[in-house]
């Protein structure tokens, strides 16, 4: 008799779980078993190392607080090109991508020529990804041109930040033929650079970034500038580039401002998100700037007034009529 209570508690307890369980590709509703309706919101962040996961945590801790039936969570993932194919696939519904990675998606250019994502929709561009080119003072290497023949870590393989390479070397009149090329992450470019097995590193990231504040605990950084002769012929090519400064004091031990370049950072999520939850989500995200803010120093460029800037694809019909309030 106690073995079948038992077994009937079990399928009991299994029942309600799959009540809560979670659904991706729409921010989609689904019955408690209050009877109530849960908003069950997935969203793609990045590595662990960079600067998409704290704020990603931080946007679901939002969403769960100041949206009605919101159970929003966060997920480590590749960062921007893994994360317009999650939304291809339906298995999140919102995702920090690049505004650059957007707009190639759409468009079905370089990693997405011949499989382009046409359904995408913005939420909001929140602030600039850095292209931070990082070296070490070991290496002697000073400037771009001092590139040609090393190891250079430019991203993983098909990922935003090696296109930001590839782009930015091109413009320094290099190619991958004039270095040797290794793809990896954030946080293997920063071990590889530690252990003196890479060179260079290109890191796509809000400043500080992580990784790079690890490596600058342990070696004397160096970050390479992009100066504006290059930045303008970059910008001409490619326009969803801006010019930006990387503050002194950045790092540990770089003490001048160094000239780059930078992409946006956007939240991205698919044609099949409601307009009403795009506005209750964007609505949520800036009135709890503060806690953006304590995820990651970056967010203090997080503004409505900048909501739209750099924007590459369409916007959400929630997140537009948000934008269009006074």
């Amino acid at each position: 008799m106690k073995a079948k209570k038992l077994v009937l508690a079990v399928l009991a307890m299994a029942t309600a779980v799959s009540l809560f369980a979670g659904c991706g590709g729409g921010g989609g509703d689904k019955k408690s078993a209050g009877g109530g309706e849960k908003k069950f919101i997935n969203i793609a962040t990045g590595g662990t190392s960079g600067t998409y996961y704290p704020l990603g945590g931080a946007l679901a801790d939002i969403l769960n607080k100041n949206v009605k039936g919101a159970n929003a969570s966060a997920q480590s993932t590749g960062a921007s090109v893994a994360n317009i194919n999650l939304l291809k696939e339906g298995k999140v519904d919102i995702a920090f991508v690049q505004n650059d990675i957007s707009y190639y998606a759409v468009k079905g250019l370089e990693m997405f020529k011949g499989k382009e994502v046409k359904n995408l929709k913005a939420l909001a561009t929140l602030y600039p990804e850095t292209i931070q080119i990082v070296t070490t003072a070991k290496t002697g290497v000073k400037t771009l041109a001092d590139v040609k023949g090393k190891r250079v870590a430019v991203g993983a393989a098909g990922s935003g930040t090696e296109a930001n390479a590839r782009q930015i070397l091109e413009a320094a009149g290099i190619t991958y033929d004039d270095i040797k090329v290794q793809y990896l992450s954030f946080g293997e470019a920063a071990s590889a650079l530690k252990d003196g097995n890479v060179d260079v590193a290109f890191v796509t990231a809000g400043f500080p970034t992580a990784a790079i504040q690890d490596l600058a605990t342990q070696h004397d950084v160096v970050l390479l500038p992009v100066d504006a002769a290059m930045a303008d012929k970059l910008i001409k090519k490619y326009p969803y580039y801006t010019k930006i400064k990387i503050p002194a004091k950045t790092y540990n031990k770089v003490d001048s401002d160094v000239e780059a370049v930078a992409v946006k950072c956007m939240l991205v999520v698919t044609d099949k998100f409601s307009n009403d939850l795009g506005y209750d989500v964007v609505k949520a995200l800036y009135g709890n700037l503060d806690r953006m803010k304590a995820a990651h120093n970056v967010a203090k460029a997080i503004t409505k007034e900048s909501g739209k800037d750099g924007m590459s694809i369409p916007l959400n019909g929630g997140a537009e009529k948000f934008f269009n309030e006074k």
